[in-house]
């Protein structure tokens, strides 16, 4: 099924999940995707925000459920609800979608059967923060009817496509003013939850 969806990303969302993983560029980091399907076109799934979870080893199951329950209830009023997982990886040469994101996107997509997963490209966004590079700094995964994910785009179609051009100059525009600094994830509300880690202000 995944194979034939196509995937529109928010600026705001693209945005934010790197920003996070610029914070914490030596952990893994993860964070949920929120949108829904488009009305007039149920193959094109919209990714409309990126909610930052961890900043830590992923897969402990009691806080995602958690977090993906607060998130559900949150957006399910603006009829959005979670649709894939975003993943950084630790290391800057690991460039392989781990067990872990797999198994998160697994159990989204339980729920939501054309869940997708972004992969932060450490190559590419080192060739963005030279001024170097245009393209998205994520890849995009799919689960195809054998239940594997897999990397989408290879056969040279393009099913992510990012809502406003510009999104990498207003992103380095927010790098350079360390706008990074202020991403607050659930691991940071956990241990202080007077930080909204739904990160409402993070734009203005």
């Amino acid at each position: 099924m995944g194979a034939e969806c196509r995937y529109e990303v928010a600026q705001a969302a693209y945005i934010k999940l790197v920003l996070h993983a610029l914070k914490h560029r030596a952990s893994p980091v993860g964070g949920l995707l929120v949108g829904r399907l488009f009305e007039d076109n149920a193959s094109t799934v919209q990714i409309a925000d990126a909610i930052p979870l961890t900043h830590s080893q992923i897969g402990l199951l009691p806080s995602l459920e958690l977090a993906l329950i607060q998130v559900e209830e949150h957006f399910g009023a603006e009829g959005f609800s979670v649709v894939g997982y975003y993943h950084a990886n630790e290391r800057y040469d690991d460039a392989e979608l781990g067990n872990a994101a797999k198994k998160i996107g697994d159990h989204i997509f339980r729920y939501f059967p054309r869940a997708a997963l972004l992969l932060l490209d450490n190559n590419r966004l080192e060739e963005l923060l030279k001024g170097k590079e245009r393209d998205l700094v994520v890849q995009l995964y799919t689960r195809d009817s054998s239940k594997s994910w897999h990397q989408a785009g290879s056969d040279g179609s393009s099913q992510l496509t990012m809502k406003g051009p510009s999104a990498n100059v207003l992103l380095l525009d927010y790098i350079s003013s360390e706008k990074w600094q202020n991403i607050v994830d659930f691991d940071d509300h956990l241990d202080d939850i007077s930080k909204d880690w739904l990160n409402p202000n993070l734009f203005e």
